[in-house]
């Protein structure tokens, strides 16, 4: 009966060091992608989006899904038709999108101000919010906001909003 040598002292024998070296990172790049996938897929549905109006309408944000709206509520555009609900439309200076929220407001939120609200696109096109932040003192602005409304020239740092 043949005698076979150990799979280890096989490889050890027939595998220089640099072949080791290399096998090795290939080894490690390969559990490294696998780690990333299972990640990128395990968060796939856990990212939140943000968007200003102008690209929500652009992209068509599918209805139900929930994602970040941020901009300015526009001036005159808040209703109170009764009870808790309140209605108002938030814009960038290209577009406004209507949105009803039925809870408590923040304290600061009134017209003019930077607001990020959270919910999804009801089929009628209104955003329907399950949480509004509005911005805490005067020179604050959520960065996305800021950056979304100052691509549209509508939002100067340290200068109240248009």
């Amino acid at each position: 009966m043949p005698v076979f040598p150990r799979p280890e002292a096989y490889i050890t024998r027939t595998m220089t060091r640099r072949q080791r070296r290399v096998a090795f990172l290939v080894g490690a790049l390969g559990v490294a992608t696998v780690a990333t996938l299972l990640l990128v897929l395990a968060l796939g549905d856990q990212v939140l989006y943000f968007y200003s109006p102008s690209e929500a309408k652009a992209r068509n944000v599918p209805v139900g899904r929930t994602v970040n709206l941020g901009g300015l509520v526009s001036a005159g555009s808040i209703e109170r038709p009764g009870g808790i609900e309140v209605r108002f439309k938030v814009t960038d200076g290209d577009a406004e999108v209507p949105v009803t929220y039925s809870r408590d407001l923040p304290d600061l939120f009134r017209e003019g101000q930077g607001v990020v609200v959270t919910g999804a696109f009801r089929e009628d096109g209104v955003f329907a919010a399950s949480n509004v932040l509005a911005k805490h003192d005067e020179k604050y602005m959520p960065p996305e906001v800021a950056r979304a409304l100052k691509d549209k020239g509508v939002w100067n740092e340290g200068a109240p909003p248009k």
